[in-house]
C-alpha cells in the first residue's frame, strides 16, 4: 500500500501516543527541562540519519529562517504549553479537546492566509468531528477526566498558546517552507526549538532537575523516537502533499485514539458517549478528506 494511503492513519496512531508519554515522564521533570532534553536527542539521531542517507540540506538563509519559525510554533510553542499545561494541573483529556479545536481555526485561517477555500462539505466534516471529540473527552463515564489536584490559570493560558502555535506553524510551514528537504529541514527546526526551550527551562524551570526513572527513560525514548522522528516526518510529508486544512482535520482523531490507548493501557472505561464520539471524529475526517478530493 502506498505511503500517501498509509501516511494519514500511521500519523494518528504516533501522534496520540504523546499525551501518554507526557503522562509518564512529567513528575520526573521540568516540562521545559524534559522537552529540551528530547529536542537535544532527536537533533543528534536526526544528524546521524540525515548523514548516513546522504539527504539534503536547506539551502539559503530565507529557507532556514522559515524553518526556524515554523519550529519554534510548531514544536517549542505547541509542546511546551501542552507540556507545561499538564504539569499545572490540567487534564490530558481537557487538553486534547482545547487542542482539537485547531482543525477549525486551521480552516478559517487558511482562507485568509493561503487562499484555501473551505467547502461547506468541508465545514460540516470539521464541525461533525470537533462534536465526536467532544463527545469522548467529556463523557461522564470515562474515568481520568476529572484529573484530581488543582487546575491553575496558567494551565489554560499555556493551553490556548499551544492552541494557536500548532494552528499558526501548520499554515506557516505550507505556506514558507513546505518543500523543504524533509530530514535536514526537520533538523532546523528542532535546533530552533531546543534553544528557545533552554531559555523556557532557565526562566520557569526548577534548576533543570531530573529523576532519571525507568519510566522517564522510556517516555523520552518513546516521545523522542517514536513522536519527534516518526511522527513529525509524517507530519511535514502531509503538509507538503495536502491542503492545511485537510492535514488539520487529521488531528480530530487523535484525542478519541488516545482515549483507547488509556483504555488498553491504564483500565479507563469508555462510556456509550465515548464510542459515538469515535465514530463521529471518524466521520468528520472522512466527510473532509472526501470533499477535498
Amino acid at each position: 500500500m502506498r505511503l500517501a494511503t498509509l501516511a494519514p492513519f500511521l500519523f494518528v496512531l504516533l501522534w496520540s501516543t504523546g499525551f501518554i508519554g507526557a503522562k509518564l515522564g512529567l513528575p520526573y521533570a521540568e516540562p521545559f527541562t524534559f522537552l529540551w532534553l528530547r529536542m537535544l536527542l532527536v537533533v543528534g539521531l536526526l544528524t546521524v540519519l540525515a548523514w548516513w542517507l546522504r539527504a539534503p540540506w536547506p539551502r539559503g538563509w530565507a529557507l532556514k529562517l522559515h524553518l526556524g519559525v515554523s519550529g519554534l510554533l510548531l514544536h517549542a510553542g505547541y509542546l511546551g504549553g501542552v507540556f507545561f499545561a499538564i504539569s499545572r494541573g490540567m487534564p490530558a483529556g481537557l487538553s486534547a479537546l482545547i487542542v482539537g479545536l485547531q482543525p477549525i481555526l486551521t480552516a478559517i485561517l487558511a482562507q485568509y492566509l493561503l487562499r484555501e477555500r473551505v467547502s461547506v462539505g468541508q465545514w460540516a466534516g470539521l464541525l461533525l468531528g470537533f462534536g465526536g471529540v467532544a463527545l469522548v473527552v467529556l463523557d461522564p463515564k470515562r474515568q481520568g477526566l476529572a484529573g484530581g489536584g488543582t487546575l491553575e490559570a496558567s494551565a489554560f493560558v499555556a493551553i490556548g498558546l499551544a492552541l494557536l502555535c500548532t494552528t499558526l506553524g501548520t499554515l506557516y510551514q505550507k505556506r514558507f517552507a513546505a518543500e523543504m528537504p524533509l530530514v535536514g529541514g526537520t533538523v532546523v527546526q528542532y535546533v530552533a526549538a531546543a534553544g528557545a526551550l533552554w531559555l523556557l527551562a532557565q526562566l520557569f524551570g526548577e534548576r533543570m532537575q531530573i529523576h532519571w526513572t525507568p519510566q522517564f527513560v522510556f517516555a523520552l525514548a518513546w516521545l523522542s523516537l517514536v513522536l519527534s522522528i516518526g511522527a513529525i516526518l509524517l507530519l511535514m510529508y502531509l503538509i507538503r502533499h495536502n491542503s492545511a486544512s485537510r492535514v488539520a482535520s487529521l488531528f480530530y482523531l487523535v484525542p478519541p485514539a488516545t482515549a483507547l490507548e488509556a483504555y488498553l493501557l491504564f483500565g479507563e472505561r469508555l462510556g456509550l458517549w465515548s464510542f459515538l464520539g469515535l465514530a463521529l471524529a471518524a466521520l468528520g475526517v472522512a466527510w473532509v478528506v472526501r470533499s477535498t478530493s
